[in-house]
Formats: structure tokens, sequence, C-alpha cells
């Protein structure tokens, strides 16, 4: 039987982070996975295919809306295909995902292929796809399995006409009308995927808005930019029934009154979130315990009611983000080597990659009221930058909330081009505990982007933005 110093089980990017950094300390390290590609649900179906779409459906509008302007002719109707903008997303996959094995190899990580199970605390099972099953052995056992589309109990998702994000990434063909049940970051990302590419679009929330997680700000610029885009919002809306006859799909909901409103499309994509994976782990088999939402239960150090195993990632309570397992991987490595890392998990940002992008770290306006913490408050208008004109990219802001008496940052949300790298900055800022002056009194090179960042700052300081 094979003896490891650790085992992991999935191989996203909490599972494969966690592995190299298992191997950088001297462990000898397995991981097991049970598609055939490693990387997880987010190479191979979620954060980098629909990065690519985004991508390409971004070049798209830009050819049909914006070159003229740019003074770019092109001879003829500019056309979409949908068959080769999905190829050169699956080629970026395949890239990826390649990427991934070569750092398992580079790294000396033991790749095991097949379904992961519980023999019991320190035993692995791993059931192959020619059936036949192997069992290794580990000291420790990290579980970082991900977590797969959620659903509404009266949906049937098809796959077909009636589907998840994972479906949205490889139609044949652009949507008449796409039918969006979430407006979260999934569904605002691909419902924008399509609408670029010629779809009609409508969003139902259930919330009174949409990105409800984020700050209130982020959320009413969000919808007023979409809404000029021309996406449709049905918000304060309950579904209650997703039906398909053909290649017709109709959902039922009521709207905050109570009425019943009716949509027709040929396509419903359900974006509810994202559930806990668990499922074939067997559990029990080495007494994990899960709480009443399906999370596995874990400490401050990631660690199960079994002192040998972990979790990390989307199947423990959290964000469900990439780069928050990954932090989470490392975490549980460096403990194991004796280290004593640390998450600050206030300061994992968040960022949806809609254009213009949005990304927040920190508090929101509505948790520091709900806290009693006085707070002030610094925003400056993408619009005012010569960059931004430059690009004709205008619409959005970046917004600093600093504590009223100390001037410590306590929050950075953005919405505008290229936000998703710019708020490194703010996480940059916060992780040392800078105040708004100390950002204000930075230099940021013009013209960029990153100076609303600085107006933000000096904006909360004293009212001092210079550019408006």
């Amino acid at each position: 039987m094979n003896q490891y110093d650790v085992a992991i089980i999935g191989s996203g990017p909490g599972g494969y982070v966690a592995a190299i950094r298992c191997a950088q300390l001297g462990m000898k390290t397995a991981i097991i996975e049970k598609y055939s590609t490693l990387g997880g649900t987010c190479l191979n179906v979620g954060c980098i295919p629909s990065k690519a779409l985004l991508d390409s459906s971004h070049h798209y509008e830009d050819a049909v809306k914006h070159f003229e302007e740019h003074g770019i002719d092109i001879p003829g109707e500019i056309k979409v295909n949908l068959e080769q903008m999905i190829a050169r997303k699956q080629g970026v996959v395949d890239q990826t995902t390649k990427g991934v094995q070569f750092l398992m190899d580079k790294n000396k990580i033991e790749v095991f292929e097949g379904v992961g199970s519980f023999k019991d605390a320190t035993h692995v099972n791993i059931k192959k796809n020619d059936g036949k099953t192997e069992t290794i052995e580990a000291k420790n056992i990290i579980i970082a399995t991900g977590s797969k589309p959620s659903t509404l109990p009266f949906i049937k998702i098809d796959k077909e006409r009636v589907i998840t994000s994972t479906e949205a990434l490889k139609l044949k063909e652009v949507p008449k009308h796409l039918i969006v049940i979430g407006g979260g970051v999934i569904g605002l990302e691909l419902g924008q995927v399509y609408k670029r590419l010629g779809a009609e679009v409508t969003v139902v929330e259930y919330m009174d808005r949409i990105i409800p997680g984020m700050d209130g700000a982020l959320s009413k610029e969000l919808t007023k930019v979409l809404k000029k885009q021309k996406m449709k919002f049905a918000l304060s809306h309950k579904v209650k029934s997703v039906e398909r006859k053909g290649d017709k799909v109709t959902v039922k909901a009521d709207d905050k009154k109570g009425k019943e409103v009716v949509f027709e499309g040929d396509y419903c994509l359900v974006s509810v979130g994202r559930r806990p994976y668990t499922d074939g782990l067997n559990l029990e088999a080495a007494g994990v315990k899960v709480d009443e939402r399906g999370k596995i239960a874990v400490d401050d150090h990631l660690k199960t009611n079994v002192d040998n195993i972990y979790a990390i990632g989307d199947v423990i309570k959290g964000a469900m983000l990439a780069h928050k397992a990954e932090e989470e991987g490392s975490f549980v490595a460096e403990q194991l080597a004796g280290q004593k890392p640390h998450i600050d998990y206030n300061l994992i940002p968040g960022v949806v990659y809609t254009w213009p992008e949005v990304a927040a770290v920190g508090k929101t306006e509505e948790e520091l009221k709900e806290a009693g913490i006085a707070y002030k408050v610094g925003q400056f208008p993408m619009r005012a930058l010569g960059r931004a004109r430059a690009s004709m990219d205008i619409d959005g802001f970046v917004k600093i909330l600093a504590d009223e008496t100390t001037d410590e940052v306590l929050g950075v949300h953005m919405i505008g081009a290229r936000c998703a790298d710019l708020i490194t900055e703010g996480v940059t800022a916060m992780e040392f505990r800078a105040s708004a002056e100390d950002i204000a009194r930075m230099s940021h090179a013009h013209p960029t982007y990153a100076e609303a960042v600085k107006e933000a700052a000096l904006a909360a300081t004293e009212d001092r933005a210079l550019h408006v």
C-alpha cells in the first residue's frame, strides 16, 4: 500500500495549491481527482472558461459598437462564430489544466485519477474508471472537493434548455431570450456574455437588488450600467415554477405584491448559488461531521473534528472563491510543517467580471452602519479620469470607507475598467492597516485607472479630491 504524509482529495485551486505547498515543504504528497483533467470547477467549468468567453464577447461588442468611433472601419458584416468562440475557450482550459499537471510532475506529487472516499481516518479508497479500487494511506488528509451549482427543489435541470453555468459555457447557439434566475456573480457574467452576442437577457432575482452581498452603491451602479446595455431585471421576484415544452421555457414568479409574472424564453440559466460537494466521500467512515447546510465543520485551523483531517475551499464556511481556497490550501500545508500562517478573511477580495468590472474588499457601508462604527466616505467617478475617457470606459467609481477617528481604511469598493486588478491596491493597503491619507500621499502613475483610488482617498481625507 502506498503511504503518504498528505493526501488531498480534489484538485481545484485549493487542492492543487495545497499539494504544491506540501511538496515544497518536504512532504510526500498525493492528490486524488475524479475527472481526467486537473483544476476542478475553476479551471474546467468556472473561472477560466467564463473569463475566456467574457473576453471574446467583449471583443465582438467593441468591434460592433466602438471600432468606428476609434477610426477602425471593417468592411462587410461582423458576425459571431460561436463555435470558434467556444473552441478558443476550450483551448484556454486545456492549456491551463495541462499547466497544473506540469506543476504536479515538477513537484513530484503523485496524481490518482478516480473517486476518493474514506475507508477510515487514515485510508482513502480510490475507485478508478475501470472499476478497480486502490487504497492509499496518509498521515494527514485534506478535503478539497469544492462545490456544484445549486438549484431549486421544483426545477428540473435538463442540461439542454434549463441549464447551469456548466452548460452555458458550451451552447451551440446564441439564445433568442435567455432567462437568468439569480442576480449574483455567475448569472450576471454569463448573462452579459450572451447579451453581447445578441440574446435578449432577463435576470429574475429574489432579493431587491443584484449582487446583494456587495456594497449597495455597487449594486445600484451596476444595475444602471447593465440596463444601459439593455439587460432587463425583475427584482423582488420569487420564482415558483420552470417548465419546458420543446424549445420554449416558461418561468413563473410572484413579484413583491404577490402578483404572478410570466417570462418566456428559449433557455433558462439557473444561477442560484452553489452547494458544497461532498457526495461519495463516505465521511461517516472517518467520523467527519458536517453542519446543517452540508458544509464540513472546521475549527480556526481548518481542522475537522477528526485530528488528522482538514477541509478547505467551498466545502467549508466562508465565501466560495478560488483565491480563498488557495490561501487555505497554503495555510493547512504550512501548519502541517509546524509554521504559524494566518488568513484575514475580511481581506479576501470579491470580484464580478462583468464590464465594467466590480470589486470590493473589507466592510460595506451597510455592515459599518449595522456595527455602529463611525466612518467617512471618499468617492471618485471614473469619468473624471483622462485614462477612462481615452479608452471610453467612463462608467463607475471608486469608494473608500475610512474610520471617522483614526482614518484607517475599512473598505474599498469599486466599479469600472480593470477593477479586478485595481482592488489589490486596496487589499495591500488594508493588510498594512493604511489610512486614507497614506493612499492619498502615494504617487500614482498618470494617466491610469488607479488614479481613481488616490482621488477617492483624497476625497475621504478632508474632501481633498483634485479632479472633481
